[in-house]
């Protein structure tokens, strides 16, 4: 794996694992519904990336193509998430819009650099559940 793309796929699961602990952080503090201000399908949502955010990353730091998928629709959904709870629902400050705008590049850079990061992944099994080995176009 080149050192460019070793570096995109570090980023990405070291800001899917940060987001995880984030999450169960917030559940620890706010006990079972730490989102009170949110309406039901915006909390399930938040509460549902305790889970998704560090199996993105773990399937991605174990170079399985899922996790490039998966932290990739977790960065989309959590920027259009955030973006709803920021400038729809009352209270979103600055610090709220700041941290959606990150996320928002985050979600892009993800996007921008999956063709680069994928070939050099592994997929996860054939139709059959046997693994295959991954194709490096770039290896002699």
């Amino acid at each position: 794996m080149p050192p460019d793309v070793q570096f995109i796929v570090a980023a990405e699961a070291v800001v899917l694992g940060y987001g995880g602990v984030v999450h169960v952080i917030q559940l620890v503090a706010g006990g079972f519904r730490p989102y009170l201000w949110a309406p039901a399908w915006l909390a399930i949502y938040f509460t549902s990336l305790t889970l998704a955010d560090p199996l993105a990353a773990v399937l991605l730091w174990t170079r399985r193509a899922s996790g490039l998928y998966l932290g990739g629709a977790i960065l989309v959904t959590d920027a259009l998430a955030n973006g709803y709870a920021t400038y729809a629902l009352p209270g979103g400050g600055a610090t709220a819009r700041i941290s959606q705008a990150v996320i928002s590049l985050m979600a892009i850079a993800a996007l921008a650099s999956a063709p680069r990061v994928r070939p050099w992944l592994l997929p996860d099994t054939t139709r059959y559940g046997i693994r295959r080995a991954a194709r490096h176009p770039h290896r002699t």
